[in-house]
């Protein structure tokens, strides 16, 4: 028991110093990508707003005038004692956009990650146990639409079905704009405020306006669940040791839900965390179709503005996001399989 946890300990020691080298390249290819653009960040949002001279003085301010290589080590600097920046359009550090916004981000990453786990590996599970019948195609066919169909089309036609045509829930934003005052701001993530509230009209309004969005994304990461469980476990139902606890007498919904769902988990357990970057990916596109008040709203009102700054602020957040998870990932799979560490 002492080596194995010696060396889960030594394995998670050696991911946490290969990620430092990730982050730093991540880094690099984020302030990079923001100094392609012609000009500078201060001239580019406000160039048709203030004269030559309070432009030149703005850019001092900020630093832009000094050379490329300087402003880099600002930037590694500013993230490494977690200052990201502060936007040129509304003069709000990102720290403050991310206490504001962050929230409702959050709130619809994981209401969405929730709802594609929950079904997507039940239904891998059911489509391998019926491999090739009618019931393993209508999966698939589900599996391979949820994936390929935009995020945004999907939400519109959920918008048309449940809210104009059914009227069952609401088309937009957090809460309605009667709700969302009455709610004390302790946590600034609505939901779990409504709760701690005790408000039960809150609470049902606040769920309520997280349905729609939340399976919106939620579909985006289902196919792909559903088609790497399936696979998982259809390899890991022709296993000996699955066959030797069938020839147990065990009956064949718990062969493959602890036998064969446990030993595929590690593959589905790695791409799930993966798919974090694309449900970050698909907010932004969620966000603007359901008036959802996150950091994807906001990063494309930014970009409208051609803030440079705060863009360059939320990137950077995003990609340190991917990271950690990733490096979560990795560990949790450790715990799962203890032949990774070695």
């Amino acid at each position: 028991m002492a080596r194995r946890s010696r060396s889960l300990g030594l394995f998670i020691v050696a991911r946490v110093l290969l990620a430092v080298p990730m982050v730093l390249i991540l880094l690099t290819v984020v302030f990079l990508l923001m100094r392609v653009a012609p000009g500078d960040p201060i001239s580019a949002a406000l160039g048709g707003r203030l004269s030559a001279q309070e432009l030149a003085q703005r850019r001092a301010a900020a630093g832009y005038d000094r050379p490329l290589i300087v402003q880099y080590g600002d930037y590694l600097g500013g993230v490494f004692t977690g200052d990201f920046g502060r936007t040129i359009t509304d003069n709000r550090s990102i720290g403050q956009v991310l206490v504001d916004n962050g929230g409702a981000t959050l709130t619809l990453t994981v209401a969405a990650l929730l709802i594609a786990v929950l079904l997507g590996l039940p239904l891998g599970v059911w489509a391998a146990r019926r491999r090739d019948r009618w019931d393993d195609v209508v999966i698939r066919i589900f599996g391979i639409t949820t994936f390929a169909a935009p995020v945004f089309f999907v939400g519109l036609l959920l918008q048309l079905l449940f809210s104009k045509t059914l009227n069952w829930l609401p088309s937009s934003g957090q809460a309605a704009p009667i709700v969302a005052p009455t709610v004390p701001e302790k946590t600034h993530i609505l939901i779990l405020d409504a709760i701690l509230s005790g408000d039960s009209f809150a609470i049902n309004d606040v769920f309520r306006h997280l349905i729609l969005p939340a399976v919106t994304l939620g579909m985006l990461t289902c196919g792909v669940l559903i088609r790497l469980t399936r696979v998982n476990v259809i390899q890991t139902l022709g296993s000996d040791y699955v066959e030797a606890a069938r020839a147990r007498g065990i009956r064949e919904r718990t062969v493959a839900v602890r036998h064969a769902l446990r030993n595929a988990l590690v593959p589905v357990i790695t791409v799930t965390g993966l798919q974090v970057a694309l449900l970050l990916g698909g907010a932004v596109l969620t966000e603007r179709t359901f008036n959802w008040p996150g950091l994807g709203s906001q990063l494309v009102a930014y970009l409208n503005g051609r803030d440079y700054v705060a863009v360059q602020g939320l990137i950077t957040v995003f990609a340190l996001v991917v990271v950690v998870v990733s490096l979560l990932i990795d560990i949790v799979n450790a715990l799962v399989d203890p032949r990774i560490r070695y």
